[in-house]
């Protein structure tokens, strides 16, 4: 089971920030955009970060709001009766973005081997990919395999503010390093779980 498995225990904190976004007239697809603002800094404040810790909790602060905004935009979507295909799509769109946007910075700043990285991102992607193939299929969207994207970004977020306490390399890389080596491994065993599931499904 990952994280994206208890969605609808998470509504205890999606839908009090949904109702107060709701006052204040924002629209879900306004949200959808801030999320992406919010990454779009991490992966600028994680290229800058190397020798400077605080960038490091910058960018962690990042992570999480663009997690709380990525949460929020469809309770509100649900709450307001505006939840359609277009909102689906920009808020996929959006993820994929900021997928790439936290993995670029944190590759091009140095943390892991440019390799290492580019099997990340094709990990990540292929993931994304399958699971809305899947949608496109009629088959339902699929979260399911070893880690999704919820699973990330959590352990993004908690990997950052451990680096920025405790920056020295282990074992050769630093912590942001190894969160990278994971990532790549556990996208692409998540990617191959995803793939078998959808195709016996389709038998």
């Amino acid at each position: 089971m990952t994280l994206d498995d208890l969605r609808g225990y998470a509504r205890v904190v999606t839908d009090p920030l949904a109702a107060a976004a709701e006052r204040t007239g924002i629209s879900a697809n306004q949200i959808s955009a801030l999320s992406l603002l919010f990454a779009l800094a991490a992966g600028i404040f994680y290229y800058f970060s190397p020798g400077q810790t605080d960038l490091l909790f910058l960018a962690a602060l990042m992570v999480l709001l663009n997690a709380v905004a990525d949460a929020a935009d469809g309770a509100l979507a649900r709450r307001t009766g505006t939840a359609d295909h277009r909102g689906d799509f920009l808020d996929h769109v959006i993820d994929r973005y900021a997928d790439m946007l936290f993995l670029v910075g944190i590759i091009f700043a140095g943390y892991v081997p440019w390799e290492i990285g580019l099997l990340a991102v094709v990990g990540v992607l292929l993931t994304s990919y399958i699971g809305t193939e899947a949608q496109a299929l009629r088959l339902g969207r699929y979260y399911g395999g070893m880690m999704g994207r919820a699973d990330r970004v959590t352990m993004l977020f908690l990997a950052t503010v451990v680096n920025a306490v405790h920056p020295a390399a282990i074992e050769g890389l630093p912590v942001l390093g190894w969160v990278v080596v994971i990532t790549m491994l556990s996208s692409h065993i998540t990617a191959l779980q995803r793939f078998v599931h959808v195709w016996k499904r389709l038998k």
